[in-house]
C-alpha cells in the first residue's frame, strides 16, 4: 500500500489530503476545524483528520508533499521589489522579516509541525514540494472523467505563474505555457473586489453576485486603460493603476481617478448603482478573457475536453458562459479549485507524473461528490446532542425525509447535516441550509434572517439530474455548483415595462420564474445537479419534495452565517441552528424543531464571526 499526504498552507485556505494507491481517500480545509474563515495556518487539524480517517500514523505515510515551492515564491518577491524599487520598500520591509523567519525555511518549519502528529516521524526526506500551478492543474485533470483534456488554471499568483495551460493524457500532464506575475486575471478581479469594498480572497463571490444588478458601462474603460487583451485571450496589466506589487493595497489613486471615485469604505458607504456597474463591467471583461482563452486553446490543441482549476475557476458565471458557447464538448471544474485543492493536486502530481503510476478514469469523476471530510455516526450525533441539552426525536430515514419534505413545502428553513462534509467552498447537500424555491420571500429570509448577509446575494438550486433540462437551459453534469445557466424560458415570467425600468437592488423583488428564490436578477442560477448514486439521501429528499410540489428543486446554501466557515460538527450545526432563524434541523436521523428547544441555549450568533 502506497500513501501520500498533501498539504497546502501559509497563504489562504490551508488544507490536507490523502491518497492511497492513487485513490482519493480524504480531504478537508483547516477552517472547518478552527472556525476561522480561510485559515492560512499549518493545517494541524486537517492533517489529524485525514490520518485518522485513513487509519495511518504519520510515520507510516510514504511521502508528504507541499503544494508549492517556497524558494521560487521568494525569488519572485525579491525580483518584484527590485524591479519596482524604491516604491516597494514599505511592503518589502513588512514582508522580509516574515520570510526570513518562517517562510524561507519552510522545509524545516513543516518538518517541525509534522513531528507534532507523531514523535516517531523522523525522516525529512519524505517531504517533497510541488509547483503551485502544477498542483492546480493536477487537481483538475487527474480526478476528471476525461482520458484527455486541455487544463486551464488561473488564480492570483503561485510562484511566478498566474495562468497556465497544460495538456493531460492518461497519467501524463504537461504544462505547455504560462502567463507570469504581475499580469494576473485573479489579481485584476481581486483589485475590483477591493475597490468595491469587499474583502480580497473572500469577497470575489459577492462581486460576481452583484454584477447582474449593474450594466457593464465601464468595460471599454477597463480594456483601454487597465488591461491589454490579445486575440488569443492572453493579456498584460498596466501596473501604474495597481498597488499589489509594491504596496499594501490592491489599487491606487490613479485607479480611483480613472473611475472618478475613491474605494468604497464598507463601514461608511452603502453599495450604489456605480458599484453594481463596476461589478458588471469587470465580470464581463473576465468572461470575455476566459472565452477567448478557451477558443484559442481549442483551435490550437483540437481536444474536446476542458478542465479548470485555480481561484478564477470558481467564477461559475464565466464557466457557464464557456459551456454555453459550446467551445468544448465537455467541461469539468475541480470543486476545490482554490488553494485548498492544491493539497490534493500535489498528491496526484507526485503519484502520476513523478512516479508514473497508471490512472483509472472514472466516468463520473474520482472526487466522490467531493464528500471527503469528516462524518459522524448516529450514536456520536445522539451523544453530542444530549451533551448540549438539545431536544430531538429520532426518526427512520424514510420518516426523516418525509418530515423534512413537508416542512420545506410549508416554507420552513431547514439545516441539513448528513454524511461526510464537503471539500471545497460549496455546500453540496451534506452541510446545507435548505428552503422552498417557489416563494420569492425565501431569498430574503435566508439572506437577512439566517445568513445575516447582503440581500442581493443569490441562492443556488439543487435539482434532480434527470429533471435539470426541464427547469434550466442545461443538460450537462453540474454536481459541484460551478456552472451558471439560464432558467428554462418555459418556467420564467415576463417583466412589465415598469419592472424593466427599475434599477439596482429594486430589481430584487420581482418574481421572475416559478422558482423565484433561486432565480437571479438576470434569469440565471448556479446549478447543482443531484444523482442518486452520488448522494442517495439528498436525492431522495428532493424527489419527495417533487412528489409533494411538482418541483424537483430545493434552495441549497451553505450551513453557516456570513463570515463563518461551513459547519463541521454536530456542535457547530446546533450553534448555528440556535443562533439564527432556522426553523428545524435534520442531523443524521435526529430531527430538531426550534420551538422545542431551551431558549437559554440560544446564543447571539450574529456578531460571533468577523464579516467577510
Amino acid at each position: 500500500m502506497k500513501s501520500i499526504l498533501g498539504i497546502s498552507a501559509f497563504y489562504h485556505d490551508s488544507a490536507a489530503s490523502i491518497l492511497i494507491n492513487g485513490e482519493i481517500i480524504a480531504a478537508a480545509q483547516e477552517e472547518r476545524f478552527t472556525r476561522k474563515k480561510h485559515d492560512a495556518s499549518y493545517p494541524f487539524n486537517a492533517v489529524e483528520f485525514v490520518l485518522k480517517f485513513s487509519g495511518l500514523k504519520l510515520n507510516e505515510i510514504d511521502q508528504i508533499i507541499f503544494y508549492e515551492k517556497p524558494f521560487l515564491k521568494f525569488e519572485r518577491l525579491l525580483e518584484t521589489y527590485v524591479a519596482f524599487a524604491p516604491s516597494g520598500f514599505k511592503s518589502f520591509s513588512k514582508a522580509m522579516p516574515i520570510w526570513l523567519r518562517d517562510k524561507l525555511f519552510q522545509k524545516n518549519l513543516l518538518f517541525t509541525e509534522l513531528k507534532r502528529h507523531d514523535e516517531n516521524f523522523k525522516d525529512i526526506n519524505k517531504l517533497f514540494f510541488s509547483d503551485h500551478h502544477l498542483s492546480h492543474a493536477a487537481s483538475a485533470f487527474f480526478p476528471s472523467p476525461f482520458e484527455e483534456a486541455i487544463v486551464l488554471t488561473a488564480d492570483g499568483v503561485g510562484e511566478w505563474a498566474t495562468t497556465t495551460v497544460a495538456v493531460g493524457n492518461g497519467n501524463n500532464l504537461e504544462i505547455k505555457k504560462e502567463l507570469h506575475f504581475p499580469h494576473s486575471l485573479g489579481l485584476l478581479y481581486s483589485a475590483f473586489t477591493y475597490y468595491t469594498g469587499f474583502k480580497v480572497n473572500s469577497g470575489e463571490y459577492k462581486l460576481m453576485g452583484l454584477a447582474p444588478y449593474g450594466t457593464p458601462i465601464y468595460t471599454d474603460k477597463i480594456i483601454n486603460n487597465l488591461i491589454d487583451i490579445k486575440e488569443d485571450g492572453t493579456f498584460r496589466l498596466d501596473q501604474k493603476y495597481f498597488n499589489y506589487t509594491t504596496g499594501l493595497t490592491m489599487t491606487n489613486k490613479k485607479f480611483d481617478s480613472l473611475f472618478n471615485q475613491s474605494r468604497r469604505d464598507p463601514a461608511k458607504q452603502e453599495i450604489t448603482q456605480f458599484h453594481m456597474d463596476i461589478a458588471a463591467s469587470i465580470q464581463k471583461v473576465t468572461e470575455d478573457i476566459m472565452i477567448k482563452l478557451a477558443r484559442s486553446l481549442k483551435d490550437e490543441y483540437k481536444i474536446d475536453n476542458l478542465c479548470l482549476a485555480g481561484g478564477v475557476a470558481l467564477n461559475c458565471v464565466a464557466n457557464g458562459k464557456i459551456l454555453k458557447e459550446k467551445i468544448f464538448n465537455n467541461i469539468w471544474v475541480q470543486p476545490a479549485s482554490g488553494d485548498a485543492g492544491g493539497s490534493l493536486g500535489a498528491t496526484l502530481a507526485l503519484w502520476h507524473i513523478e512516479q508514473k503510476n497508471p490512472r483509472q478514469v472514472n466516468p463520473n469523476d474520482s472526487m466522490q461528490g467531493s464528500y471527503l471530510g469528516p462524518e459522524y455516526s448516529q450514536e456520536e450525533i445522539i451523544d453530542e446532542l444530549k451533551k448540549i441539552g438539545a431536544n430531538f426525536e429520532i426518526l427512520s430515514e424514510n420518516d426523516l425525509i418525509e418530515q423534512t419534505a413537508i416542512d420545506l413545502s410549508e416554507g420552513k428553513a431547514i439545516g441539513w447535516f448528513q454524511g461526510r462534509m464537503e471539500f471545497g467552498p460549496r455546500a453540496l447537500g451534506a452541510r446545507s441550509i435548505l428552503g422552498d424555491p417557489r416563494t420569492s420571500e425565501m431569498q430574503k429570509t435566508l439572506n437577512l434572517k439566517v445568513k445575516y448577509r447582503e440581500s442581493f446575494r443569490p441562492f443556488a438550486p439543487s435539482v434532480l439530474r434527470e429533471d435539470a433540462s426541464e427547469w434550466f437551459e442545461i443538460d450537462d453534469e453540474s454536481p459541484y455548483m460551478l456552472l451558471v445557466s439560464n432558467i428554462n424560458s418555459k418556467k420564467t415570467y415576463n417583466m412589465s415595462e415598469k419592472e424593466k425600468a427599475l434599477f439596482g437592488i429594486d430589481k430584487l423583488n420581482i418574481k421572475r420564474s416559478e422558482i423565484p428564490a433561486v432565480t437571479h436578477v438576470d434569469y440565471t442560477a448556479r446549478i447543482q445537479t443531484v444523482k442518486k448514486e452520488v448522494n442517495q439521501k439528498y436525492y431522495n429528499l428532493i424527489k419527495r419534495f417533487k412528489e409533494k410540489t411538482n418541483v424537483p428543486v430545493v434552495v441549497n446554501t451553505s450551513f453557516n452565517v456570513r463570515g463563518e466557515p461551513i459547519v463541521n460538527t454536530p456542535y457547530d450545526a446546533f450553534n448555528c441552528f440556535m443562533g439564527t432563524e432556522l426553523d428545524n434541523l435534520a442531523i443524521g436521523n435526529c430531527y430538531l424543531k426550534k420551538i422545542d428547544q431551551n431558549k437559554q441555549l440560544k446564543k447571539n450568533y450574529q456578531n460571533e464571526f468577523e464579516l467577510d
